[in-house]
């Protein structure tokens, strides 16, 4: 029986907010999630396709590169583009039969086949290890990241956390995406996107091969997951299938929705914004079971939303226009 009085002793550990071993590792998740929903911005935001599948493409590039490295013997480094690779062959093996369809359709699709990844991955344990994963395959990133934390205690900082130089790593690809995303966005191949987005008959009757350059989008957010994947794996140090749950995906779609639509600069914003909020009410402290409070922050969040939705639809950095898709 909870005593009324004690509903409103809120209080929130401001050490807690000063905990920087905690924050890192947030930064470290927000950042990963940038690069994650870089290409499902181009999917969703300047595509016009619902892409709810880019899970699936995260498990391909974490699994290929474990796998060739720690059960394979493959150079860390190599095992990078190879891991990207697959994952494009991936996207482009489901959009080749599954473009065609409409958007609710191709949605359904895209979901399906990243259930289907996870679910290979939990069953296939000759080749996944189950659904205990697969660890050690981060010996190289280990010693890149000593060196790293080596410059910057020279540089007189002696207390580093120990993600920081992943949390340097992940922002710099996270930042330099979103650079190459948007200059790519001004070229004509990314006016096309905008064309196809907003009236693919059209584009295609001003001969532009729609289904081409869907295709190509696709296969370049299929990119963006495979990295996503690798910093994730590096973060935790393993590859589980239950890391790559379709929550994955909607989480992304939160971070295009506080963010804003067609624009790149705004996934790192919505990115920043939604795990501050999810992770600081961690701090909390209130007269609640663990469950009840893991269940309030999400319904914190859900708030969060509407009333960014009832206030400001397009999100942080989106323009309404952007909002007018076409069918």
């Amino acid at each position: 029986m909870i005593d009324p009085g004690q509903i409103f002793q809120l209080a929130v550990s401001l050490e807690a907010f000063t905990d920087l071993e905690f924050w890192t590792s947030v930064g470290v998740i927000a950042g990963i999630y940038v690069v994650f929903s870089t290409g499902l911005q181009m999917n969703v935001g300047f595509t016009g396709i619902q892409n709810f599948g880019q899970v699936g493409f995260m498990a391909i590039g974490a699994y290929t590169m474990a796998i060739l490295t720690a059960e394979q013997g493959w150079n860390f480094w190599l095992s990078l583009p190879v891991a990207v690779a697959v994952a494009v062959g991936f996207g482009l093996l489901i959009g080749l039969p599954s473009l065609r369809l409409r958007a609710d359709y191709f949605a359904i699709v895209t979901i399906a086949a990243a259930e289907a990844i996870r679910l290979v991955a939990l069953n296939a344990r000759d080749l996944t290890n189950g659904a205990q994963g697969i660890f050690g395959f981060d010996d190289s990133w280990d010693s890149i990241s000593e060196s790293i934390e080596d410059f910057i205690v020279d540089l007189g900082w002696t207390d580093v956390p120990a993600q920081f130089p992943l949390l340097l790593v992940t922002w710099g690809l996270a930042i330099l995406l979103m650079f190459v995303f948007t200059r790519i966005q001004r070229t004509p191949w990314g006016r096309v996107l905008r064309a196809v987005r907003e009236d693919e008959d059209a584009a295609r009757a001003l001969g532009k091969n729609a289904f081409s350059y869907k295709l190509q989008s696709l296969a370049l957010a299929a990119t963006t997951g495979a990295l996503a994947g690798f910093l994730l794996a590096l973060s935790l140090k393993f590859v589980v299938p239950d890391e790559f749950q379709p929550l994955v995906t909607f989480i992304g779609y939160v971070v295009l929705l506080l963010g804003g639509l067609a624009n790149y600069w705004g996934v790192a914003i919505g990115a920043i914004i939604m795990w501050t909020v999810l992770e600081g009410l961690r701090f909390l402290e209130l007269p609640l079971s663990e469950t009840k409070i893991a269940a309030l922050r999400f319904i914190i969040l859900g708030l969060v939303l509407i009333g960014l939705m009832a206030f400001r639809p397009q999100g942080a950095f989106g323009k309404r226009e952007e909002m007018v898709l076409g069918d």
